[in-house]
């Protein structure tokens, strides 16, 4: 195989040392990138206001005042906000585990009628940006189409559209399709149902895939902004998100900034817990057999 530097060269001493310099840096560049705004936030929220104002900016705290977290804790009711947004979090995620499930199982194995043209259309959502859809979906959460429903200010206007997500379901599907059809032909053959089957032999073989999908979709919800705010308009319904920025006008920053670190705090301990999952499970399915 032909590579933009032949390994011959990569042997030689030269070779060497240019090779673990660009590694080296590379590495150590990118993590950079994503571990500095990180540091930065954490010791932001440790400093007064006047640190924070300096020019140049200093990198270390002064003095370590970690009461400051215990004030925004306070201040800001993030109590309350993070309540709400572990309800919010946990019904988008049963309900997105429901639908895309049962839809990508359908699309997979049961092959309806049609089923390339749905899927198709879901796929096809993906490409329209996100911003195009707020007014339709806030129109239909407004009055919910037959039944007439208001969903404002309700669990439901998170949950439902949350549930609605093409990608997931392109994600299920991909990794249903690497199920070998022999052992769902089996249990068809035992009289096993199209419900048994997913229940008892898809749903246990497909923990990598459904970890990706609940992790996704847990902070999705997490980290969403502009869809609480435009659903959740009272106070005591507010998301972390949209609470923490409807009262950052009255606060020092870096009480502020505080607050910030601990609204991050939960979906930074997923990812380092769960990390292992989620590359597992974007990469299953990816070959069959």
């Amino acid at each position: 195989m032909r590579t933009l530097v032949s390994p011959l060269a990569l042997q030689t001493p030269r070779g060497k040392i240019l090779y673990w310099s660009i590694l080296v840096i590379t590495v150590v560049g990118f993590t950079g990138a994503f571990v500095f705004p990180l540091y930065w936030m954490i010791t932001g929220a440790l400093k007064s206001p006047d640190e924070l104002a300096q020019i140049p900016p200093s990198f270390f705290p002064q003095h370590f005042d970690f009461g400051v977290y215990v004030e925004a804790w306070n201040q800001l009711q993030l109590g309350v906000f993070l309540k709400n947004t572990v309800l919010y979090a946990g019904g988008a995620w049963l309900f997105t585990l429901a639908v895309d499930v049962t839809a990508a199982y359908s699309l997979s194995k049961l092959r309806p009628m049609f089923g390339k043209v749905v899927l198709g259309l879901m796929l096809a959502t993906l490409m329209i940006p996100p911003m195009v859809l707020l007014l339709p979906t806030y129109l239909v959460a407004k009055d919910l189409p037959i039944l007439h429903w208001d969903l404002l200010n309700t669990p439901w206007a998170i949950w439902l559209p949350a549930a609605a997500n093409g990608f997931f379901v392109f994600l299920l599907k991909r990794f249903f399709d690497s199920i070998p059809k022999e052992l769902l032909e089996a249990a068809e053959i035992d009289g096993a149902s199209p419900m048994r089957i997913l229940w008892s032999i898809v749903l246990p073989v497909s923990r990598p895939i459904l970890g990706v999908v609940s992790i996704l979709s847990v902070v999705t919800v997490w980290k969403d902004f502009v869809w609480p705010l435009l659903v959740l308009p009272e106070t005591d319904k507010m998301s972390i998100s949209v609470g923490i920025a409807s009262l950052s006008a009255q606060m020092p920053q870096n009480v502020l900034i505080a607050s910030l670190v601990i609204a991050s705090l939960p979906t930074i301990l997923v990812f380092f817990v769960f990390q292992r999952s989620i590359m597992a499970g974007l990469t299953a399915g990816s070959l069959k057999g």
